[in-house]
């Protein structure tokens, strides 16, 4: 064998290495997300108004209609639902359980360092829910007082950070509902939640009301896993066009009484792919073609 033939050989076994390299990823993602199977998403049941059982046990709620949606814009046959208190619901992601988290998850800068988000689809902020007649007109009012949470929240996080500023003492639940109840039964004076689940829970409830919002800025987005940027990109896709085609307020007047604001990141659809702003985010233009 001459010297070229053999620089050639070489050069092709290269390629070849390449190409499996590359073919790789791909197949594994594909083989993550099945086209011909159902949609796997992860939801805290119980977390109404976003993901509960009917009393006939069926599942419901916002986070269940967007879902149902994306999964038809996907072509997906249906959604398949695990049940996850939120204090694990990253791990499951993680150890592949589920493909995606499309529950209320807050986009932070922390839990961007670690999943990748896709755009925002809703504002939230935190509500301190009471029994009928409690009042806090200022967060120094909760000094001594007994502070309910879901456990693992984005609320569990902020009470936690604050905890010795404000004074007050915290109880943390695996279901907001069972934090609800724990203020409803005197066992609490409120509990802290994001902003629509306690505007909800108010509704629903007769002897609870929201007596204090704290605006933080900051949104839901639909969580992955770090290395599934393709997989991120095509639900993106079609989050993008329940936002266009008005799919999306549907479901938000449903579930909140209201139809979503025109700024707001309900109504907005964004550049690029992902949370701009926020590490994971591809400034890549793109165009949803909706059908």
């Amino acid at each position: 064998m001459t010297l070229n033939s053999i620089r050639k050989a070489r050069a092709a076994i290269g390629g070849l290495a390449l190409a499996v390299l590359v073919t790789v990823p791909a197949m594994a993602q594909e083989a993550d997300h099945p086209q011909n199977e159902k949609l796997k998403v992860a939801c805290d049941l119980g977390f109404a108004p976003f993901c509960f059982k009917t009393a006939a046990g069926e599942i419901t709620g916002f986070t269940y209609d967007m879902s149902a949606a994306l999964a038809k814009k996907l072509g997906r046959p249906g959604i398949d639902v695990t049940d996850s208190n939120f204090s694990a619901i990253f791990a499951g992601l993680f150890s592949k359980r589920y493909e995606m988290i499309p529950a209320p998850t807050n986009i932070t800068k922390e839990r961007a360092a670690q999943m990748l988000f896709s755009e925002p689809y809703m504002p939230t902020g935190l509500g301190f829910l009471v029994k009928k007649g409690g009042k806090i007109a200022s967060l120094d009012e909760l000094k001594g007082k007994a502070i309910t949470v879901n456990n693992g929240s984005i609320s569990d996080k902020w009470l936690t950070d604050n905890e010795a500023k404000y004074g007050y003492t915290i109880q943390r639940y695996n279901k907001n509902a069972d934090a609800v109840q724990a203020v409803m039964i005197g066992r609490a004076f409120a509990n802290v939640a994001d902003v629509p689940v306690s505007r909800y829970v108010a509704t629903q409830t007769p002897m609870a009301e929201v007596a204090f919002v704290l605006n933080s800025g900051n949104n839901f987005g639909i969580a992955f896993r770090k290395e599934d940027t393709a997989f991120r990109a095509k639900v993106e896709l079609a989050l993008e066009c329940l936002k266009t085609d008005g799919t999306l307020a549907k479901i938000h007047e449903k579930w909140f009484g209201v139809k979503p604001d025109a700024a707001s990141s309900t109504a907005t659809v964004y550049p690029g792919t992902g949370a701009p702003g926020f590490e994971g985010y591809d400034a890549t233009e793109h165009k949803a073609e909706c059908k």
